[in-house]
Order: C-alpha cells, then sequence, then structure tokens
C-alpha cells in the first residue's frame, strides 16, 4: 500500500469514530482521557477548557497520543495510534468550525473565553487491525 493509500485508509477511520484517547504527561507519568476528535486531514482538534489539567498539562509537555476508530465491535475493528505534539488553540474561526450543540453543556458557546481546542499535529499515525500485515505506519 502506498503513502497516499495508507492516508485514505486513515481518512476512513476518521470519518466513522470521533471519539477516542487522549494521553498527555503529568509529572513524568501518562495520563488518559476519552475526548472527542475532529480533523483536518490529518490534524486532529479537540474541545476543552483552559481551565483543565490537560491544558495545563500540554503547556508544560505537548507530547499526546491519541488511539481513535475502535468500535468495540470485535479484535478486527481498524483504529488509529497516533504520537504527536498538542498546542492550545483560541483562534475563533477554529472555535466556530468545530463548535457543536452538544458543547453547550460545557461552554456558553463558540464565544465562551474558556472554550479552546487543543491542536495534535502528528508525527507518526499507526493504521491497526487493518489487513494480514497490520500494523501499517505513516510518518509524517
Amino acid at each position: 500500500m502506498d503513502k497516499e493509500q495508507l492516508k485514505q485508509e486513515i481518512l476512513n477511520v476518521l470519518e466513522k469514530r470521533q471519539t477516542g484517547v487522549l494521553a498527555s504527561v503529568k509529572q513524568n507519568k501518562p495520563h488518559s482521557r476519552y475526548m472527542t476528535f475532529y480533523h483536518d486531514e490529518l490534524t486532529f482538534y479537540t474541545p476543552t477548557s483552559i481551565e483543565t489539567h490537560k491544558a495545563e498539562e500540554i503547556q508544560e509537555n505537548p507530547n499526546v497520543h491519541l488511539l481513535v476508530g475502535y468500535d468495540g465491535d470485535g479484535y478486527g475493528d481498524p483504529y488509529l495510534e497516533v504520537e504527536g505534539t498538542a498546542t492550545i488553540q483560541d483562534d475563533q474561526g477554529l472555535k466556530e468550525k468545530f463548535w457543536s450543540e452538544q458543547m453547550s453543556h460545557y461552554f456558553d458557546g463558540p464565544n465562551d473565553p474558556n472554550y479552546i481546542l487543543l491542536k495534535i499535529k502528528p508525527s507518526l499515525i499507526r493504521l491497526m487491525n487493518s489487513e494480514e500485515n497490520s500494523p501499517l505506519t505513516l510518518e509524517l
């Protein structure tokens, strides 16, 4: 499978699932939580509050790891392992682009000053359980 085909397979997984696990580093130890992920090509975005531990952890250490795409239907479900770096984004255009009404439980709207996005730029994406020679790795 060439690089472009692999990228398309990865995007196919992202179209099906938005929930995944974000792991950041807290006092030199991994700290994981479930998050909702959006993407623009292979760049990930996840909404959060500037007042959360994860925002603080990422400011201290931007290295993150994501698990995205597992359906829970069986051992053969394709999913992604993503290594990358995260930055805090307060760009109003991005906040409006990725706003959903589900977030109104946590924020007053896309203009809420506590509402931010974590932007995750992958350095490596592994496509797991896609075929016999799994995993397939896309280095960026």
